[in-house]
């Protein structure tokens, strides 16, 4: 599973992505999060090719960050 956070601005954007990403080998699913400017991409790829693929459209893409920050526990 990669995860990518890319600018994803208008319709035209997010169809310059999509296709450059189904010419990724090997890839099994891909989906665009409008919402959250993510790129989500699952199969036998590495999230530095994915952010190759989008870098050669003119996309700045970079790897996209967890939220590291411990999820509240809820009380019994």
């Amino acid at each position: 599973l990669v995860e990518v956070k890319v600018g994803l601005h208008c319709d035209e954007c997010i169809k310059k992505i999509l296709k450059a990403i189904k010419k990724i080998e090997d890839i099994e699913t891909y989906n665009v999060d409008k919402q959250l400017n993510k790129v989500i991409v699952t199969g036998n790829v590495t999230t530095e090719e994915v952010i190759r693929v989008l870098q050669k459209n003119g996309k700045n893409a970079t790897p996209w960050e967890q939220d590291l920050q411990p999820q509240p526990q809820p009380n019994c």
